[in-house]
Formats: structure tokens, C-alpha cells, sequence
């Protein structure tokens, strides 16, 4: 069965940091679309992250850009998003998202509102004083 599986979410102080990690079954994120997207109490769901598999390129939004690392691991089937420097906004539940396109480019204009076939669990993390 094809699915994602994150971890690593968990409650951190202010200026913490955390390592989330979406791992893959059945496939690997080689000619796929993948991308981070989290939500907040109260608020849609935003895109934060997204990863070109093909050449490692990266976009993110404004509110984690600079403090916010997206990246896979060689064999591909694992996607991780370091994230430091945690404030309290970021506080939310944080998903995964896949879907294949050999095409795909992670770009701000399309990775954030296209449809994805395969979203984790969800991964919640909270960030307090």
C-alpha cells in the first residue's frame, strides 16, 4: 500500500527546533511532487515547502523562509524539514503531500495549489514559552 508516514513533531520552546521526517511506502519520491503544507487552529491549510527531487531545488513561503530546511536522503523515500528558530505561530499540525509528475517543478506559483494523491497523517507541533 502506497502512503506517507510522518514523525518527529513535538512540543518545543521558542527558538527551538525540530526535525520532521516523511517517510514513503511502496514508492519512492524520485518523479513525484512533494511538498509540506500545515495548519493552525482555526486556519485553511498553507503550503510551506516544497522539494524538485530531479535537482534538490527548494521554495518556501514567506513565513519559514530562513529558518525552514526541506531535503530528502539519497535513496529518496525519506523527506525531512528541519525547522529552527520555532515561534509560536508556527504551532500547527504539519502534512506531507505527494502526488507522481515527472514534470513537476517545485515552484511557488504551482506546488502549493496543485492536487496531491498521497497526504501523511499529520504531525503536530507546538511551540511555547
Amino acid at each position: 500500500e502506497e502512503q506517507l508516514v510522518e514523525s518527529g513533531g513535538g512540543l518545543v520552546q521558542i527558538g527551538g527546533s525540530l526535525r520532521l521526517s516523511c517517510a514513503a511506502s511502496g514508492f519512492t519520491f524520485r518523479d513525484y511532487a512533494v511538498a509540506w503544507f500545515r495548519q493552525a487552529p482555526g486556519k485553511e491549510r498553507e503550503g510551506i515547502s516544497c522539494i524538485n527531487s530531479k535537482n534538490g531545488n527548494t521554495d518556501y513561503t514567506d513565513p519559514v523562509k530562513g529558518r525552514f530546511t526541506m531535503s530528502t536522503d539519497s535513496s529518496m523515500d525519506t523527506v525531512y524539514l528541519q525547522m529552527d528558530n520555532l515561534r509560536p505561530e508556527d504551532t500547527a499540525v504539519y502534512y506531507c503531500a505527494a502526488t507522481f509528475d515527472p514534470w513537476t517543478h517545485c515552484s511557488s506559483t504551482e506546488s502549493y495549489t496543485r492536487q496531491y494523491d498521497y497526504w501523511g497523517q499529520g504531525t503536530q507541533v507546538t511551540v511555547s514559552s
